[in-house]
């Protein structure tokens, strides 16, 4: 087990990592820094504002865990400083090294390509932590749900799925669980959970990534899955501030208006952003977006000081790190291109600065800025801090180094598959069931739609006939995937027969499914939503999940059982 000790260095204090025991580290007071304590290969100059030879801090104790921090920024070169605001993305291990070596980056962000199974992508993140003086925070785009980024990890149905049960500890053990599976690979950082309130249908980025359109159920949902991440060791990131859930633009592919008035946004929008600040999130993510209500500058709130300065530190009172969302993004890059986006997101209030398209660039731009003043010392300095801060509390100048062949058998624990099943099984909504059609038992059932033969399985196992046909069939289930519209073409295509229709995506399809006899929503199109179904349509599970948005027709909180 690795020990953290506060040492006084070059008239500041820092942390020293140990990670080999050495012969008189049990009464020691003297640590030298590249020498560990655990078995590891010593890491020369780890924790140290530069490598040049081996210090001897003398311990000394604090009443706060940080109090070593701005000694310890103080003494960091002014290109380390910059450094540790960027998060880029890495084709390969060589390719990461060498941007710790030039650009002393604070972070890195793992994507498929670079995270291809559990046990190399451990190796990985030990390799790179090695390769870094000061600890990396090694993040993903792990929502759960529609945005996954690492294809071996437990698959749960995401936020909208957990919003239809309304139980908080069961956001909490889902974010427990993606958290547990993420460190055991080395990373430590998720941007999720999303807080955004969904209160557009169309909305053609957020819908089921979201809670819900209730600001009161995100809110406590949201707060579920901060403290499931915070249990697991992993920093979670709640975003997109100041809200993303009202939108008919995607930022990825433009620069979204929203007209919330200022009312409006402290009603729908801030909700869930007070319970982040207030259950102690530890980042923070900007949104390429305009709000006129907020800001009439007509800049992107990644890059307005009066919205992540004002509302988001001022008013609600956040302390935490700021991190945009990826400046690779066109929302991000429509108004002042790449370079100056992130000096501006910096002046505006944020600390990390998330995926440029171009590091060099971007750092290049950063650093003239504070050269030349226009980002003042003391305001990179804050920054820095922050980073510094929230590796701290998340163990990082600890024992970073993960155990491979232990990340194999925590990822898709029988423990972890069961979380899955029982957010999927709670989920899952009846909205209409005429006639009581459900549950389906001694009916032949005839499955079409999305997914239809993975479904059709799953009923053959609960002994449900499967018919080939409509015609052969007593009820059709169609099953619809973000359909909209085009749902009642599909009931039309029934042939006549009584229909169940099963939204596997955006409830809203339901909206369309007035011919349907019975209507269900499932809001993930996963295996464990898929089997969760089966067992509600053939009645060995009841169903228990609620509307988390609001349907044509049906208020949020509406749901029927048997």
């Amino acid at each position: 087990m690795a020990r953290n000790f506060t040492a006084t260095m070059f008239g500041g204090t820092g942390p020293v990592r140990c990670s080999r025991l050495l012969a008189v580290c049990a009464a020691a007071v003297l640590i030298l820094p590249s020498t560990g304590c655990n078995g590891d290969a010593a890491q020369t100059g780890r924790g140290m504002p530069d490598g040049d030879g081996v210090r001897t801090p003398t311990a000394t104790p604090s009443s706060d865990p940080g109090a070593w921090i701005p000694g310890f920024v103080k003494e960091m070169s002014l290109e380390q400083k910059v450094g540790q605001l960027f998060v880029p993305t890495f084709a390969d291990r060589a390719a990461a090294e060498q941007l710790i070596k030039r650009y002393h980056v604070g972070g890195l962000i793992y994507f498929p390509g670079n995270a291809r199974d559990p046990e190399q992508t451990a190796r990985l993140s030990n390799a790179l932590q090695r390769a870094s003086r000061i600890p990396l925070l090694l993040s993903v785009d792990e929502e759960q749900g529609l945005v996954t980024r690492l294809s071996y990890v437990t698959r749960l149905p995401g936020n909208m799925a957990l919003g239809a049960t309304a139980k908080p500890e069961l956001a909490r053990k889902a974010a427990e669980v993606t958290g547990a599976e993420l460190r055991a690979v080395g990373i430590n950082q998720n941007y999720a959970p999303v807080a955004d309130v969904n209160v557009d249908p169309a909305n053609p980025v957020i819908g089921v990534r979201s809670f819900g359109s209730d600001p009161a159920l995100v809110s406590r949902m949201l707060g579920g899955a901060i403290q499931g991440y915070k249990d697991a060791g992993v920093a979670a990131t709640a975003k997109h501030f100041p809200g993303h859930g009202d939108t008919g633009t995607d930022s990825h592919t433009g620069l979204p208006v929203i007209d919330h008035s200022r009312a409006e946004w402290e009603r729908v929008d801030a909700p869930p952003f007070r319970a982040a600040v207030q259950n102690g999130v530890d980042a923070i993510m900007t949104a390429h977006i305009v709000v006129p209500g907020l800001d009439d500058s007509g800049d992107p709130a990644t890059m307005s000081r009066t919205v992540l300065t004002g509302l988001l530190r001022d008013q609600l009172g956040y302390r935490g790190v700021v991190v945009t969302d990826s400046l690779s993004m066109a929302g991000a890059r429509q108004k002042y291109g790449a370079p100056q986006a992130a000096v501006r997101a910096v002046r505006a209030g944020a600390d990390q600065l998330l995926m440029p398209p171009n590091l060099a660039q971007a750092h290049a731009a950063v650093l003239a800025a504070v050269r030349q003043g226009t980002i003042s010392r003391q305001r990179l300095d804050e920054s820095v801090t922050r980073i510094l801060r929230m590796k701290a509390q998340r163990g990082l100048f600890g024992d970073v180094q993960v155990d491979p062949e232990r990340a194999g058998r925590t990822i898709r624990s029988d423990a972890h598959r069961k979380v899955a099943r029982q957010v999927a099984e709670r989920s899952i909504t009846l909205v209409r069931n005429k006639g009581g059609l459900l549950p389906l038992r001694g009916k032949r059932v005839h499955v079409t739609g999305p997914h239809a033969e993975t479904l059709a399985a799953a009923l053959r196992e609960r002994g449900v006939q499967v018919a080939a046909s409509p015609g052969a069939a007593d009820v059709v289930v169609v099953t619809t995937l973000n359909a909209g519209a085009a749902t009642a073409a599909q009931i039309g295509r029934a042939g006549g027969r009584p229909v169940v229709v099963a939204a596997l995506g955006l409830p809203y399809d339901l909206a369309y499914a007035d011919a349907a006899r019975a209507a269900l929503a499932t809001y993930s199109s996963g295996k464990a939503s898929l089997n969760a179904l089966a067992r509600v349509l053939t009645g060995q599970v009841k169903p228990t999940g609620r509307l988390p948005v609001k349907v044509r027709g049906h208020k949020v909180g509406h749901g029927l059982t048997y």
